[in-house]
């Protein structure tokens, strides 16, 4: 299992099945915080459910895993980062992340996030990264402008929100040649 120690007190800490209960918690305690942003809390319902996404992440062949990281606060759970729509013959990938909310304006997700870039470039030998937003999400907006990355534009009804409903999201990207956050 892959840790990630960003400070004393912050790790990033490869996801596993016992995860899924924590998760699910933080979500169903926050529906409302979360959901504005988060399509899939909506069909987030029982453990069961969190226990399906985790298991797909920790079954998924090597070749084509996706590391998705339980973030951890001390002891306590406050969200997830990792990758995800890896293409590895690109070398590309795009960072997703959340925070539960008591969580939020500590630098959390940032130093995370910086962490996921390095290991990125390091270890799973990508050439490029990226961070989709929707535009009015500004807390999460503010990740990669704090980081660097370059808004390259909106994709168009880039996520579907809900029946008949999709919304925005500027593209942020970062590119091994550039300078590490």
């Amino acid at each position: 299992m892959k840790i990630i120690r960003i400070n004393k007190d912050l790790i990033l800490k490869e996801l596993e099945l016992s995860d899924a209960e924590y998760i699910f918690k933080a979500i169903d305690s926050q529906r409302e915080y979360l959901g504005e942003w988060l399509p899939f809390v909506e069909f987030t319902k029982s453990v069961k459910d969190s226990l399906d996404y985790v298991n797909s992440v920790v079954t998924m062949p090597e070749e084509c895993k996706e590391w998705q990281f339980a973030v951890f606060c001390g002891d306590d759970f406050a969200g997830l980062a990792g990758f995800k729509g890896t293409d590895r013959l690109n070398m590309k990938s795009e960072i997703g992340y959340w925070l539960k909310e008591e969580f939020q304006h500590r630098g959390i997700m940032t130093e995370s996030v910086r962490a996921l870039i390095k290991f990125g470039f390091s270890e799973l030998d990508l050439n490029r990264i990226q961070i989709k937003c929707a535009p009015e999400n500004v807390k999460s907006n503010k990740i990669p402008q704090r980081l660097g990355f370059t808004l390259e534009g909106i994709e168009r009804e880039s996520e579907f929100v809900k029946e008949g409903v999709f919304r925005d999201a500027n593209v942020w990207s970062f590119l091994k040649k550039d300078v590490t956050p």
